[in-house]
């Protein structure tokens, strides 16, 4: 794995957290100003008409209470100014094109496949595995991860140099983690589940995922393939061609493409941290998995229940959260039952439990490489759920969730991407799904 090295920065007036490498810097937070200099010189690449230094200062805010994380309104807790990108144009610094666009002005369109991994050939997945295993050991150049102490206390906060994946997997712990109102931690609530951002910020973790290994590689067809699970009566992937068997205890075998892999954040879990251990590899537990051993997760959802839970017409119910009822989100999250009227754990959460280890530990679950895989797979489940009711940005629910608003600004991603906004086909994200097993959809 990556030796980590740690980058200090002591603290101003506003709190930090987790932002693009050239937003770490004491002018950045200085001037609490997030707007990179382009290669023309300029912020946000304005010369070259690739954005704007957009001011939020202005800009009416959610109502929201007396609170002290540092995620709310994001991302206006910490910078009053942003990059906004014109076009086809993205990235924290608008150097990047939008999912589906190449080259230098952004103006050629290609669309990927994500295929099942057994769709896949020999060639492929080597690929794949190659990949995946320099993106572990290979230290991102763009972004820091946030390590804290006490959350409370801004003193102990400090930013950590960390690989490609393992910067993908920190950015669903700290979503994760407690939200933090009037002092106090709601274990129930966060950002990235139980509620109607849910479908939205995986994808927008996957896609971001992908397009960082294809930057680094320089592989512009690489795709994140899917793990179709329905129906099966075991982990078909976890041999040690693809994901990993492993032995009694849970570890993988050594000859495993993932054995060597240690789990960013893993252990000392406090509610009143973030990942005090990012950069002290021996204190990260390896991953380890345990498919099919959880006595109340023994089997897998099976075809009909994806097939039921698509039959539900609603993005999200009230109350927005693990009790809605007769909500799409809710049932393909995994807290209702795919008949929309029971509440039991099914689907997305049920494959958690059933593989055990490292994937039942949600915070961390990102951290093994099959999570990638079977959120590809919900993501296709999303995506045939748009298609059959033609969902739009104005099918997500007005409500009032912390950070799951329509227009709340998805964290912790540079530049805002609105929860509403990522209700589209994923043909508008350059990339569509093949059609593995898909009679009946």
């Amino acid at each position: 794995m990556l030796g980590l090295g740690i980058i200090l920065f002591f603290c101003f007036n506003a709190a930090h957290s987790q932002f693009p490498r050239p937003c770490t810097t004491d002018a950045a937070f200085r001037t609490k100003s997030c707007c990179p200099l382009w290669k023309d010189k300029s912020p946000c690449g304005s010369l070259s008409g690739r954005g704007r230094c957009r001011d939020w200062a202005g800009t009416k805010r959610s109502q929201i209470p007396q609170v002290d994380d540092d995620r709310l309104d994001w991302p206006r807790f910490y910078y009053d100014n942003t990059c906004e990108c014109y076009g086809n144009y993205s990235g924290f610094d608008c150097g990047d094109c939008r999912p589906g666009h190449f080259g230098d002005k952004c103006d050629r369109k290609k669309m990927i496949i994500r295929r099942e991994i057994r769709e896949l050939t020999f060639l492929e997945k080597k690929r794949l595995f190659s990949y995946l295993a320099l993106a572990k050991t290979t230290k991102c150049k763009d972004f820091v991860v946030l390590s804290t102490g006490d959350r409370h206390h801004r003193e102990t906060y400090r930013y950590v140099d960390a690989s490609l994946y393992d910067v993908f997997a920190w950015m669903h712990y700290y979503a994760m983690k407690p939200i933090l109102l009037n002092n106090t931690f709601d274990p129930i609530k966060n950002f990235a589940h139980q509620g109607p951002a849910f479908p939205g910020w995986h994808r927008l973790a996957i896609l971001f995922l992908e397009r960082q290994i294809q930057l680094m590689t320089g592989d512009e067809d690489f795709a994140i393939p899917y793990y179709d699970w329905r129906g099966e009566k075991n982990c078909s992937i976890c041999t040690d061609d693809l994901l990993g068997t492993n032995n009694a205890q849970g570890i993988l075998n050594p000859y495993s493409h993932f054995s060597f892999w240690r789990a960013i954040c893993s252990g000392f879990n406090y509610p009143d941290a973030y990942c005090p251990t990012a950069d002290t590899e021996y204190k990260m537990e390896r991953l380890h998995r345990k498919p099919g051993t959880t006595p109340y997760a023994l089997n897998m959802p099976t075809f009909l229940d994806v097939e039921n839970v698509l039959k539900l017409k609603d993005l999200d119910t009230p109350p927005f959260n693990e009790s809605s009822l007769r909500s799409f989100r809710n049932a393909l999250e995994g807290f209702l039952a795919p008949d929309g009227v029971t509440l039991k754990r099914s689907m997305h959460n049920l494959i958690h439990i059933y593989l055990g280890g490292t994937m039942s530990q949600i915070p961390i679950s990102s951290n093994d490489p099959i999570f990638i895989l079977h959120h590809s797979f919900v993501d296709k489940i999303f995506e045939q759920w748009i298609a059959r009711y033609n969902a739009s940005p104005g099918s997500y629910p007005e409500n009032n969730e912390l950070g799951q608003m329509p227009n709340d600004c998805i964290i912790p991603f540079f530049p805002c991407h609105r929860n509403k906004d990522i209700i589209r086909k994923s043909t508008e994200f350059g990339y569509r799904f093949s059609t593995y097993n898909d009679k009946g959809w």
